[in-house]
């Protein structure tokens, strides 16, 4: 039996895509270039004119500033792979699938390293754009299922509401809060 993961704010404390976007700016000043139309993208987010997909686009859009979008992961991770929670390094097996809405070119990385499977949102690194649907809700079902035959036993993940259907899907939930680790119990 295979458990799966959340990433961010489950195993990896803090957003990754966030750490990351912070972490480029730092080192890139052109990516503030993208900043408006980073804004006009949550504006019509929040006001539902346009989908969660095409926010995150815009949002990504600063990655066609950065010419070598795959150095700046390997250094990223260099100072963020601690964020990785004692709790998940100390029960991890080699067979867990990291399932993520974070973009794959950010989280591929830690694959080999870690040793778990990752499946996430392709994106790409020179334009921003989702070349998947976003991996969230049942599409992480779907995606799992295109690799694995087994059931996921354990998932885990911090958000009931945008994870319920994995939470349902596997044999046992678990919603972690911080270090925190509660069973979910399924309503009959």
């Amino acid at each position: 039996m295979i458990n799966a993961y959340d990433f961010d704010e489950t195993i990896y404390d803090g957003d990754s895509s966030v750490d990351f976007y912070f972490y480029c700016l730092k080192r890139n000043k052109k990516v503030l270039l993208q900043m408006p139309i980073q804004a006009w993208g949550a504006l019509l987010y929040i006001l539902k004119i346009t989908d969660k997909t095409r926010m995150k686009e815009r949002i990504f859009s600063y990655l066609k500033r950065i010419d070598d979008v795959d150095s700046y992961v390997d250094d990223f991770w260099k100072s963020h792979k601690d964020n990785i929670k004692k709790w998940y390094l100390d029960q991890k097996e080699d067979t867990d699938v990291i399932i993520s809405a974070s973009p794959e070119f950010l989280l591929k990385p830690l694959e080999k390293e870690m040793n778990f499977k990752v499946i996430a949102s392709c994106v790409d690194t020179k334009t921003g754009r989702f070349t998947s649907k976003n991996c969230h809700d049942y599409e992480k079902i779907k995606r799992y299922e295109e690799l694995f035959d087994e059931k996921v036993k354990k998932f885990y993940t911090d958000s009931i509401k945008a994870d319920k259907a994995m939470l349902e899907y596997a044999e046992e939930g678990y919603v972690v809060k911080g270090n925190e680790i509660t069973k979910y119990l399924r309503k009959k």
